[in-house]
């Protein structure tokens, strides 16, 4: 390949999803592309670059934009960030809002929907201590297909098996010919919407926790700062944002700062008090079962490289997924 038509690629893959890829990803193009290349009957990549240029051809675009972008994510991904979520996080927002106050989550790069169901169980097994507050849970991503999968709400054993508890099977998901569905009350608790996090974030509103995972690490550091940026305006003065384990605000924002108790956790610069890092209260550990369930499961398979771009931006990516 050029390194003209190769440039085609990257600037179409930087301005559309914020993927950072050089010379050295050429590889990446080419196999994951190669599916496109049939199903359109394109002969290369040279003549795919040419079919690009001038962006004339926007479904085309968009399609080489999703296939350069994976998916893998599973339920309670890297347990920690979920156990941390469950036993200080849920406990601080329902002792600080309203009686009746709504709570919002975010998970951005949701690609094919486990993180935002991970966190729906986890909110339906703590109603006791969010006193039948509404939970509205909204993951985005940019591509299409795993964000129908997601609406579909519908697993496969495979994909159930690495990392739901099987408390939490029996009680959240009804068995199908096909596999394994979200249960009704959870899959009412989600939404998902496609979404670029290189786009105006306003209009999905405020949040109280954002989960945004596994995403930064495929972006550069202008690209990072941006995002992090219009993260941080979304996010509640006292909420939380959840990153990567490889992923780190420093010189990046001064918009958010560390959270005690956890790593990878933050929150705004300006929050009026830091999160507690006290034991949780005994309505807090009701939801232990899932925690050592996740940790059993967790210690016993794993975790595979993620390799998420995209899901990244899905914002609608594991990091994601």
């Amino acid at each position: 390949m050029t390194p003209a038509a190769f440039e085609v690629f990257a600037t179409l893959l930087k301005s559309r999803s914020g993927l950072a890829i050089g010379p050295d990803k050429l590889y990446l193009l080419e196999t994951r592309l190669a599916p496109l290349l049939r199903a359109h009957n394109i002969v290369d990549l040279e003549a795919l670059a040419l079919a690009l240029r001038g962006g004339g051809n926007a479904m085309l675009a968009a399609a080489v934009v999703e296939a350069m972008t994976t998916n893998e994510t599973f339920f309670f991904r890297d347990d920690k960030p979920f156990v941390h979520f469950r036993g200080q996080v849920l406990p601080q927002l329902a002792a600080s809002r309203p009686p009746g106050a709504g709570l919002r989550f975010w998970s951005a790069a949701a690609s094919t929907g486990q993180e935002a169901y991970s966190l729906a169980m986890i909110a339906a097994e703590g109603q006791a201590l969010l006193g039948g507050r509404r939970v509205e849970i909204v993951g985005t991503d940019i591509a299409r297909e795993p964000l129908a999968r997601a609406r579909a709400g519908l697993y496969t054993q495979f994909e159930v098996q690495r990392g739901v508890p099987m408390t939490a099977l029996v009680k959240h998901f009804r068995k199908e010919q096909e596999g394994w569905r979200i249960a009704e009350p959870l899959r009412a608790m989600v939404s998902f919407r496609e979404w670029n996090l290189l786009a105006d974030l306003r209009p999905l509103g405020q949040f109280d926790t954002i989960f945004c995972r596994n995403v930064l690490i495929y972006f550069d550091q202008p690209t990072k700062s941006r995002v992090l940026e219009a993260i941080a305006e979304r996010l509640a003065p006292d909420g939380v944002l959840y990153l990567g384990g490889a992923e780190t605000i420093l010189g990046l924002t001064e918009r958010l700062v560390a959270a005690p108790g956890g790593h990878g956790v933050y929150r705004r610069a300006n929050a009026a008090a830091p999160l507690s890092t006290a034991v949780p209260s005994a309505a807090a550990v009701s939801l232990g079962a899932i925690a050592s369930a996740m940790k059993a499961i967790n210690a016993s398979a794993a975790t595979p490289t993620d390799s998420r771009p995209v899901s990244s931006l899905r914002s609608g990516a594991a990091g994601a997924s």
